[in-house]
């Protein structure tokens, strides 16, 4: 099952969204608690629970995932609006679903998503 962590940056009706209708585990920082929080405690919160960082902050998150010896993923979206941004975070995840298992696929990776959903995935920290 997909666990995700959808940053504060992201419409909290995405992550509803998400869990109603994909039946994935989603935590927003709104529906948890956690509004606020600097990032480097939230990549902590999601390297402890294992949830992979879906967020439109890349800069700040790429930095922090790149000093940690394991993560269990980012993925990185492009401001867009909630249906935009929902419908990149479905096609991040399919595109996951045709290379194994996205939980496991995602390990120490980070999946950008562009506008016009061009996905790139690359390591990180880089091998």
């Amino acid at each position: 099952m997909m666990r995700l962590f959808l940053d504060e940056c992201l419409s909290p009706r995405v992550a509803n969204e998400l869990m109603a209708e994909e039946g994935y585990y989603v935590v927003h920082p709104r529906n948890q608690g956690g509004l606020g929080e600097a990032d480097h405690t939230v990549l902590a919160r999601c390297i402890e629970n294992n949830l992979i960082v879906v967020t439109e902050n890349a800069r700040d998150f790429r930095a922090l995932a790149a000093r940690a010896d394991i993560h269990p993923g980012m993925i990185i979206l492009p401001c867009l609006g909630r249906v935009q941004a929902k419908a990149l975070i479905g096609a991040a995840i399919a595109h996951l679903g045709t290379l194994g298992d996205p939980s496991d696929v995602m390990v120490n990776k980070v999946l950008e998503a562009e506008a016009d959903g061009t996905l790139t995935l690359y390591d990180l920290p880089e091998e």
